[in-house]
């Protein structure tokens, strides 16, 4: 282990790179990052190479997705969205977003029939899911605040973001976009679907299991049988996973920078 170079493990990443696989090139970097903290902390290695690396790969673009990523940017956003001065529900939808950071169709949909609050979880139908399958999404304190602050605004209708039209609807597809672009963010900054690739990438930067974070971000899963397990057995981390993100969002949020 210590005799692993930078420019080594630079160089099997490139190969990654070349195959047009960016993001699993900036992912292997976060793995094996993971790897060598532990063999510092163990005596194996005097120095994780993988942490002169991270400003050596591409960045992940993505038109249609784009996200901020940099942590102090990251403390930015977050500042501005609690700056929001529209409409309240809207206001409260923002927030809820980066934190748990589902697919912005999930979020414009959600329905109070699917939280289960005394035990912080948000249950997302099959029929709901890009993948077709029940995802559940635990619930942080943060989060649970949000949603508290949305129950008066609700006034027992079925959407915890309906349209501004009426309540039998839930809000337009764009709203959450259009809300960004109000606090100046562009297209190519930042899009609603981007806080999952935020998500993903500080998350993965900050050593959680991959698995763990794939199965929260419901990306599908190729072997069902483990998928399974997965689903069945994981879900303790994901909840200490989730918590610790937010916590992570409130620090930034406050000036921290990494």
């Amino acid at each position: 282990m210590g005799a692993i170079t930078a420019q080594e493990l630079l160089s099997t990443l490139r190969r990654i790179e070349a195959r047009g696989r960016h993001e699993t090139a900036h992912r292997v970097r976060a793995l094996a990052g993971r790897v060598l903290r532990f063999a510092v902390a163990t005596g194996r290695a005097q120095h994780d190479v993988a942490a002169d690396l991270k400003d050596a790969l591409a960045p992940v673009k993505s038109q249609n997705f784009a996200s901020v990523t940099d942590p102090a940017r990251v403390g930015e956003l977050m500042r501005a969205i609690d700056s929001y001065g529209g409409h309240p529900v809207m206001a409260l939808a923002l927030k809820l977003a980066p934190l748990v950071f589902v697919r912005p169709g999930e979020l414009r949909a959600a329905e109070w029939s699917e939280f289960d609050l005394p035990n912080a979880e948000w249950r997302i139908p099959a029929a709901r899911m890009k993948m077709g399958e029940l995802h559940i999404v635990p619930l942080s304190r943060q989060a649970l605040a949000i949603l508290d602050e949305l129950k008066p605004l609700a006034r027992g209708g079925r959407y915890l973001f309906p349209s501004l039209r009426t309540r039998d609807r839930p809000m337009s597809d764009n709203t959450i976009n259009a809300a960004l672009r109000r606090l100046g963010y562009s297209k190519e900054e930042q899009t609603g679907h981007g806080f999952r690739s935020m998500a993903s990438t500080l998350l993965n930067e900050q050593g959680f299991p991959p698995d763990v974070i794939e199965l929260q971000l419901a990306h599908s899963e190729r072997n069902k049988v483990r998928a399974a397990y997965n689903k069945a057995q994981r879900l303790p981390e994901r909840r200490k996973m989730m918590q610790a993100w937010s916590d992570y969002l409130v620090r930034l949020k406050e000036g921290a920078v990494s």
